[in-house]
């Protein structure tokens, strides 16, 4: 079978069963395709259908329709290759919880406004230098304990951590790459255990953000720039490369990595990205890349 198709839930609700098994085999069956036993990777979370001889966009939209009202994601891929060697990861809504620079916005007074730029500019519907430039400028004045107490309140998203050990345990890199800024990049690369970590600067005198952004800044483009970068330094073929982000300054990156995964993404995100993950956690990173529970690395 040179195809898989996976189901996968969110790890809490573990709502898989066989019946939901035999709606998806039976999916694949009307469609045409010739099919191999289930195999489940976590009991009742998540679970592989190898299957042959159908089109994958055209098993995905199906069985998507066939699960439309189940919170269940639908993967559907080449059964080869499956195990990344380099995994690339947007920071603020996907390794972590929330927006860094909105919960920094709350001291200066302007967490609302600065959330909606945030908002516009994932979405993609605000050019994302633009808009950094204009959320800095409103935390002018802030101090580097504001940066700390900031950092304290920080997250970590559910499976992230499960995912960058078991992946590095595999033999993998892991890379943090964030539009957000290195204060909060290196503590997460850290907290984690990812082995690089990119971000942006702000520019501080007297110990207070002055309102500026230091060159150069990392958006789409240079996202895209990094991930080819850190391919070429390990010597990573693009087929073995897995990325992952939520705004639309990740989907270069996610376009051009052989498994570009939208995590929770922004609506203009998740159209375009070739795999979403809307109900999972990030341990489904893990299952995309046939990994069992019983190998994660808790």
């Amino acid at each position: 079978m040179n195809h898989i198709l996976t189901l996968i839930c969110n790890p809490r609700t573990a709502i898989l069963n066989d019946e939901a098994l035999t709606m998806a085999t039976s999916c694949l069956s009307e469609l045409g395709a010739e099919t191999a036993d289930a195999s489940w990777l976590a009991h009742g979370i998540a679970c592989d259908i190898p299957f042959c001889g159908l089109d994958i966009e055209v098993v995905k939209a199906n069985v998507q329709h066939k699960f439309r009202e189940l919170p269940v994601d639908i993967i559907a891929q080449k059964s080869t290759n499956r195990r990344k060697k380099l995994l690339v990861a947007d920071m603020d809504s996907t390794m972590i919880m929330g927006e860094t620079l909105d919960d920094l916005a709350e001291f200066a007074g302007h967490k609302d406004k600065v959330a909606a730029i945030t908002r516009l500019a994932m979405n993609g519907e605000l050019h994302f230098v633009d808009a950094l430039k204009q959320r800095i400028k409103l935390l002018k004045g802030l101090s580097l304990d504001n940066l700390k107490k900031t950092m304290a309140r920080v997250e970590l998203t559910p499976g992230g951590k499960t995912l960058v050990q078991t992946m590095k345990a595999n033999g993998a890199v892991t890379i943090l790459i964030s539009g957000g800024f290195t204060y909060f990049t290196d503590r997460v690369r850290d907290m984690i255990g990812f082995d690089r970590a990119e971000g942006n600067n702000f520019e501080i005198s007297d110990a207070k953000l002055t309102g500026q952004v230091l060159e150069p800044i990392i958006d789409k483009n240079a996202k895209l720039v990094i991930l080819k970068k850190f391919a070429a330094e390990y010597g990573i073929a693009e087929i073995d490369t897995i990325a992952a982000g939520d705004g639309a300054n990740d989907l270069p990156m996610l376009m051009a990595a052989n498994t570009g995964v939208a995590y929770h993404a922004k609506p203009a995100v998740s159209e375009l990205a070739r795999i979403s993950i809307n109900y999972g956690d990030l341990t489904a990173l893990l299952y995309i890349q046939g990994y069992r529970k019983e190998e994660f690395i808790i």
